[in-house]
């Protein structure tokens, strides 16, 4: 398999097109035709991780954080950033991540924390705007079933739980064409009129070019004629953030110590305890105090995330418990997220690339030690 190949299959769990405006995902290091001899996932990429990668023979890093998340103007070894880029241009080392697309995704970190914490019904605390496109193209009568099933096919047409959605209105067309056309239906210089039907369908923006692709190839008119628009309408499985619920209530001290324990951390650091049963619980994976006015607009008891500084725990005003667990700790099960989907994923290409190509890096890249 290529290094394009394992991008692939990564982006049908994080489409890189929910990536942040501020991040920088996707293939940093490296050729995407690249056959992959083996994968490491790690949480960060330092030159530890890129010599690990050079021990165990892998050539493609699939790394969450982005070792590369400003432009570089230099490549002198000066700073870890430049020694770890130049290392494994050096070994001929791919590195690819997928950062906030994955923070977004419905299955993607934040579903973890949640499967971790044993939290149901969960749903996006901060869905991610315009990420809903609609197409409407006019079709004739005779060839709406085909068109219809191919943008299906592409992935249109889904709303929630239920897929093959469309909105169909019969009506005429009128076309006329110049010397240089070919129409499939009349004749070149000739006002033509065709029964048409309107079909209008929705689609993520991630799916748009395999949309178009797959509009212009079942169409048979010679120019096909569309608009694609952007909508409000807000995405109830991509955004920042999880809210979720307990099975059974518990007290603020027990949560907290349950917290502590199951997400392997030193340190929580917290709001002031409110006196208040806990069940719905919000998550972030990662630095998350800009989504404390949503957890507490979600009605969420407690809201676990990390980087909160001094006065961000003041904005708990009496209404929500605030646990900052530390930003490593909140994000340390990704690794074992993205081991375990390309794991499943690839085992349908072996022997092209055997599921013992697929490591997991042993090494700690949590900066912050507690004493």
């Amino acid at each position: 398999m290529k290094v394009k190949e394992i991008i692939s299959l990564l982006e049908e769990l994080s489409p890189l097109a929910y990536s942040e405006d501020f991040d920088n995902t996707g293939l940093l290091v490296g050729d995407a035709e690249t056959i992959v001899t083996g994968i490491l996932v790690t949480l960060d990429t330092l030159e530890s991780v890129v010599n690990e990668a050079i021990e165990k023979k892998c050539n493609l890093i699939v790394s969450f954080h982005p070792i590369i998340f400003s432009g570089l103007k230099s490549l002198t070894g000066k700073t870890y950033v430049e020694r770890t880029v130049q290392k494994a241009i050096r070994h001929n080392i791919s590195i690819f991540s997928n950062h906030t697309a994955l923070d977004n995704s419905w299955n993607g970190v934040n579903a973890k924390i949640c499967e971790k914490l044993g939290l149901k019904n969960r749903q996006i605390l901060i869905p991610q705007k315009s990420t809903i496109k609609k197409l409407i193209t006019f079709v004739p009568m005779g060839n709406a079933e085909k068109v219809r099933n191919a943008l299906f096919e592409a992935g249109g047409g889904n709303i929630g739980n239920y897929d093959n959605c469309s909105f169909n209105i019969e009506g005429t067309g009128s076309f006329k064409g110049n010397e240089d056309s070919n129409p499939q239906f009349g004749k070149k210089g000739k006002m033509r009129y065709e029964t048409e039907i309107q079909i209008g369908i929705i689609f993520g923006k991630h799916q748009q070019s395999k949309i178009i692709k797959a509009l212009l190839e079942s169409h048979p008119y010679e120019e096909v004629a569309y608009e694609i628009t952007t909508l409000e309408n807000k995405n109830q499985h991509i955004g920042m953030g999880m809210v979720g619920e307990f099975e059974m209530e518990m007290t603020e001290k027990y949560f907290l110590k349950f917290l502590k324990k199951t997400m392997k951390t030193d340190c929580v650091r917290h709001s002031e305890l409110l006196g208040k049963s806990i069940k719905k619980v919000a998550v972030l994976g990662g630095s998350g105090s800009f989504a404390i006015d949503a957890a507490k607009n979600a009605g969420a008891t407690a809201f676990i995330s990390s980087d909160f500084k001094y006065h961000d725990f003041f904005r708990a005003e009496n209404t929500i418990l605030l646990a900052d667990i530390g930003h490593y700790e909140s994000e340390q099960y990704t690794k074992e997220l993205l081991y375990s989907f390309l794991k499943k994923k690839i085992a349908n290409f072996a022997p092209l690339l055997s599921e013992d190509k697929i490591l997991v890096s042993q090494i700690n890249t949590n900066p912050i030690s507690y004493l």
